[in-house]
């Protein structure tokens, strides 16, 4: 069970909240830099809105647009550098769940100039990082609320996350409107992404009290969407609203509660086969959910109550699912479960129950 809650960041919800909200940005300084990818900050109109209310205020921005899905440590720290050559007293990071990642990373190395990229793994640093704004662009990760950043090894290729109390932003704006830029296949993907985190954090033992509260406030809504999405190649607008704060609420439960085996074995799907994060995760949904039938059986019946038949929900998954080109096989299987040999991580311990390194092997053979 949950013995503690944190969540400090300061949110702010709902149409035009970024421009209504402006002087929530005043506390965080002068001058910002500005975090995106290379498009969809633009398409999505959340740019233009920033840029409004930074003027508004009188704050002065650079623009830093090289994030790329999957954010490198080392283009994290360039962009560090970057907010220092711009003076910048905070970051803005505005996009999906790579930019919101990446810049809870620059805002550390934005701070410790001496910091090379892989330090950052260390979690050891003598300054504090620069506070950090979000407005995200994707119904899917949720780390607009979480103390998470999942970013990606140059040298080895192999994602892992960092997290603790200095990865949380100071403000997050949450405007549903920035999604509707997004295609058919990233809206697929984010929103698997979303029942993941709902769906894993729901069946840890933590989740408990108002946690398990907001999961079963999430799960029921992505499922119906999700429902929905498989019956058709194109997103009704009416589906962002649910679709987006659904997702924060997933990142709710995640912040506290953390994911299970799922994310772990996802994330070989996505080094290795360029599998999109939200479909690589519920690539394993199937097995995931058996256990959880067989080790979590009350919260198994509660699960079914909230969504289908167990049979209908895996089919609906499995429909989004596309792993065009992913064939991993056994030999295949061992040698990406040797990254697990030294250390359990905690999304298998927290599985209902648990996950040994032979076990995730065996399935990963079956993709």
């Amino acid at each position: 069970m949950a013995n503690s809650v944190y969540m400090p960041v300061r949110c702010a919800w709902g149409d035009n909240c970024v421009e209504e909200n402006s002087d929530m940005l005043v506390p965080l300084g002068k001058s910002c830099l500005i975090v995106t990818g290379k498009s969809s900050a633009k398409k999505s109109g959340a740019l233009d809105d920033a840029i409004k209310a930074l003027e508004k205020q009188g704050i002065s921005y650079a623009v830093f647009d090289e994030i790329s899905e999957n954010p490198l440590i080392s283009v994290c720290c360039r962009a560090g550098e970057a907010a220092r050559k711009a003076d910048a007293d905070f970051i803005l990071g505005i996009g999906g769940g790579s930019v919101l990642d990446g810049s809870k990373a620059i805002a550390i190395y934005a701070s410790n100039p001496d910091l090379t990229p892989i330090d950052i793994y260390k979690r050891e640093y003598k300054n504090a990082p620069l506070p950090v704004a979000l407005i995200g662009t994707t119904a899917g990760t949720g780390s607009e609320v979480t103390a998470v950043a999942v970013l990606t090894n140059d040298e080895t290729g192999i994602k892992k996350s960092i997290s603790g109390p200095d990865c949380y932003a100071a403000v997050a704006y949450c405007d549903p409107k920035y999604t509707a830029s997004m295609s058919y296949k990233t809206t697929v993907s984010t929103a698997l992404d979303a029942f993941a985190h709902a769906v894993e954090g729901y069946f840890t033992p933590k989740c408990s009290g108002v946690l398990r509260l907001f999961a079963e406030k999430c799960i029921p809504v992505l499922y119906k969407c999700l429902t929905e999405l498989s019956k058709t190649d194109t997103v009704s607008p009416e589906l962002r609203e649910p679709l987006y704060y659904a997702s924060i609420y997933a990142g709710l439960v995640i912040n506290t509660c953390g994911t299970a085996f799922p994310h772990p074995l996802g994330y070989v799907l996505t080094e290795n086969y360029g599998v999109p994060h939200g479909m690589a995760c519920a690539a394993f949904f199937a097995p995931y959910i058996d256990r959880c039938a067989n080790f979590a059986k009350e919260k198994f019946v509660d699960f079914c109550s909230m969504t289908d038949d167990i049979e209908k929900v895996k089919a609906v998954i499995a429909s989004l699912t596309d792993l065009s080109g992913a064939s991993i096989g056994k030999e295949n299987a061992k040698k990406y479960a040797l990254r697990w040999q030294s250390v359990i991580p905690r999304n298998f311990t927290a599985s209902p129950g648990g996950l040994t390194q032979e076990e995730a092997a065996c399935i990963l053979a079956e993709i």
